[in-house]
């Protein structure tokens, strides 16, 4: 058995956003419907490191069981030195032998899947008539949020606000505005992709009916909306344990006491998807998608990847 090697360009080239949106709404499905087995990430650091290690297992069942594991590191600063964030690979296993069927590049999975998913929460939950997107923070997601978002919604207004002007205006296909409160006000669809370990998004600078994915913050310790903002949401997460647990955004209003508790969480986007949940009630109400990535969103990206790889001779197929 030989074993397939994909490399970001390779990844970049065969995973295109809208197929990446329809996987990721069958791995959203898929753990809603009790297929996957994910225990919570964990996380390796290091005293005096400058980043740290993210490990994240995950099992789907079904006709085809697979095992996946990410294993990233990120490093904050390394956008300085030209490279993303978050650098890794996803492994994939076969579910029944437990072969090693593929090595792929972690950081483009991650920039790409992860836009797929807002874009699947922003299609079912923001108003059908939202055409001003603005996006807070200018690194790589803002670049895949900016290709993802008009996919599902006709975007007539695209803003963009950084704490670096020059990130910002590097970036095609948006007006740079000098602040994130001229940004986010009147938009309606916002997307936080900030590194940001206090919040830079304020209720009072959110209109009514407003959808929020809130993307950046991925550990319990870094938030990017004030307490307010989380409690005035109806709030959507893509795993319940992995809010309560791993959520800045979340812990922080609930430390705050703006939220009394996981009641707070009207519903997981795959509960959503599948009709178990409802979404948003009227035309006026703030819907919020807390974002924190998920394993089986890699293992549904890498599975089909294989699959693509598989059929067309793409990728470096090597005894391994």
């Amino acid at each position: 058995m030989k074993t397939l090697i994909l490399s970001h360009d390779d990844v970049e080239r065969m995973l295109t956003m809208p197929e990446c949106i329809a996987t990721m709404e069958d791995a959203l499905k898929a753990l809603a419907l009790g297929e996957v087995h994910q225990p919570l990430r964990s996380l390796v650091r290091a005293e005096g490191s400058a980043g740290f290690m993210g490990l994240m297992p995950a099992y789907r069942g079904g006709a085809r069981p697979a095992y996946g594991l990410k294993e990233v590191c990120v490093f904050p600063g390394n956008p300085l030195l030209g490279l993303d964030t978050h650098l890794g690979a996803v492994l994939l296993h076969d579910g029944e032998t437990g072969e090693l069927r593929a090595v792929i590049n972690a950081s483009a999975i991650t920039a790409i899947r992860t836009a797929a998913v807002s874009a699947v929460a922003t299609r079912a939950l923001a108003r059908p008539n939202a055409k001003t997107l603005a996006i807070i923070g200018a690194g790589v997601q803002a670049r895949t949020h900016l290709a993802a978002i008009p996919l599902v919604r006709d975007i007539s207004d695209i803003r963009i606000a950084s704490r670096t002007r020059a990130k910002a205006e590097a970036i095609a296909g948006a007006t740079v505005y000098a602040s994130v409160e001229e940004a986010v006000r009147g938009a309606d669809i916002i997307v936080t992709v900030t590194s940001s370990r206090e919040p830079v998004v304020k209720r009072e600078w959110i209109a009514d009916g407003a959808h929020i994915n809130a993307v950046g913050s991925s550990v319990a310790a870094a938030r990017e909306l004030d307490s307010a903002t989380v409690a005035a949401a109806a709030l959507f997460v893509d795993r319940r344990e992995s809010t309560v647990n791993e959520s800045g955004d979340y812990l922080g209003a609930l430390t705050d006491g703006a939220v009394g508790g996981p009641e707070h969480i009207r519903g997981e986007l795959g509960e959503l998807l599948l009709g178990r949940v409802e979404g948003r009630r009227s035309d006026s109400q703030i819907t919020l998608f807390k974002s924190l990535g998920l394993a089986v969103e890699d293992l549904v990206a890498a599975q089909f990847l294989y699959d693509k790889a598989a059929a067309s001779g793409g990728g470096t197929w090597i005894d391994f």
